[in-house]
């Protein structure tokens, strides 16, 4: 696949095992950016990935801060996000799609499900700025419409 085809994943996690483990099972099919803190993590969603892996237990901002952040910022607010943690309590998982994150999965991650809902939630964003689109385009010709009469 060409890399100008590719969507982008945007991979947060402060390990580097973790971070060569998810890089590895998606760089076949996906332009991997990589972000090792918090802060650096939203820098680089100003890139717009098409998505984004996030680690919960991070140093100085953990990653439930960083999605609260992610999402109250209306440029990057749409970009899905999905917690991949060791934290495998109910409580976290509900606390981190109360965040606004699309999924969460635990680690030791199992590549066949990882692969599919990655897959899914591009398809799911792919769909939704498709939807966004003809609606703009819509809008803009009924104010043609009515700016005609």
């Amino acid at each position: 696949m060409n890399t100008a085809t590719k969507k982008t994943i945007l991979v947060v996690d402060d390990v580097p095992v973790n971070i060569e483990v998810l890089a590895g099972i998606l760089g076949d099919d996906y332009n991997v950016l990589v972000a090792t803190s918090g802060a650096q993590a939203l820098e680089m969603a100003t890139q717009q990935p098409d998505l984004i892996l996030l680690d919960i237990m991070m140093p100085e901002m953990d990653g439930y801060e960083v999605c609260r952040r992610l999402k109250s910022a209306p440029a990057i607010s749409g970009i899905p996000v999905i917690f991949v943690t060791g934290m495998d309590d109910a409580e976290d998982e509900i606390k981190g799609l109360s965040l606004g994150a699309v999924d969460y999965l635990t680690k030791p991650i199992h590549v066949a499900i990882t692969l599919a809902r990655i897959k899914s939630h591009l398809e799911l964003k792919q769909n939704r700025d498709e939807l966004q689109e003809l609606n703009r385009n819509l809008k803009q010709q009924v104010r043609n419409e009515v700016a005609k009469k």
